[in-house]
């Protein structure tokens, strides 16, 4: 574009620019579920629906903007202005536990223990996931390569060679599984996710790897989507009201970065969870 060109005020032009957003997140009146908090860090029960922070199309109403009215300035500002404090994320529609840092010691110290997974046993993730059919076997680990799908870039996708994606264990365990009315193959099962690393959208790659996609899941349950027509009346409208993936973040332990305790916390099923494993 031509260095001079200049937009002249009430063109057509200037009418369709968009209007400006604000360089830092404001504070909003965002009700929280708190279950923890000292000094150094928070930690949230998140219901599904709220994004952790704000980015493309949510410059508002995230988990960030309630965070900044409940705990003003003294958010760690290492995630910068957009992710102040922010250590962990969750899927806007997963509902369930996370930990965020008030101070940079803290950031620190709880991002030390996200970066080794667990694997020195200070962190320890687990989330409660509703998947179509009965895994099988019953207990057992997923241990592939993931990465941004080759044929759709929104999506994430097993990825095959050495080199590609990155590096995901997630181990599971089947908790409860529920018969069809018509006597034939499960409909669905209530599983126990461990995850080992913490890729986008680990759970629901690895379950629909494996054939057991998550109710609910458009995205990766597509292949899926007509086993909603087994499901009996009620279990149906249940699923239709959840309208998200069936996950839920239900333990989450750590390491204080301050006073080295172990903490765990749990949070049980929210209840559009609890309202479909009942009707199923």
């Amino acid at each position: 574009m031509d260095a001079s060109f200049r937009v002249k005020p009430g063109s057509t032009i200037e009418a369709h620019l968009p209007e400006p957003e604000p360089p830092e997140p404001e504070a909003e009146d965002i009700p929280l579920d708190i279950i923890f908090e000292d000094d150094s860090l928070i930690v949230i029960n998140k219901p599904a629906g709220l994004v952790v922070h704000p980015g493309a199309g949510n410059a508002t109403g995230t988990l960030v903007n309630a965070l900044i009215a409940h705990c003003g300035d003294s958010l760690s500002g290492i995630g910068g202005v957009k992710r102040p404090g922010i250590v962990h994320r969750l899927d806007k529609d997963t509902s369930g536990l996370l930990v965020v840092a008030k101070t940079d010691k803290a950031h620190h110290g709880l991002s030390d223990q996200f970066a080794a997974h667990g694997r020195d046993g200070r962190l320890r993730r687990s989330y409660l996931a509703l998947v179509w059919g009965q895994p099988w076997p019953r207990h057992g680990t997923i241990d592939t390569r993931l990465g941004r799908s080759t044929t759709n870039r929104l999506k994430m996708a097993v990825l095959k060679g050495a080199e590609a994606g990155r590096h995901a264990v997630t181990h599971y365990e089947t908790i409860e599984v529920f018969d069809a009315p018509d006597g034939g193959k499960p409909l669905a099962a209530l599983v126990r996710c461990e995850l080992e690393t913490g890729r986008t959208h680990q759970i629901r790659v690895h379950m629909a790897h494996i054939g057991h996609p998550l109710l609910g899941d458009t995205v990766y349950g597509a292949s899926h989507a007509a086993s909603a027509n087994r499901l009996p009346p009620a279990a149906r409208d249940a699923l239709d009201r959840l309208g998200r993936q069936a996950l839920h973040a239900n333990l989450l332990g750590f390491e204080h970065p301050m006073s080295g305790e172990s903490l765990l916390f749990e949070a049980e099923l929210p209840s559009d969870m609890q309202r479909l494993v009942k009707q199923l």
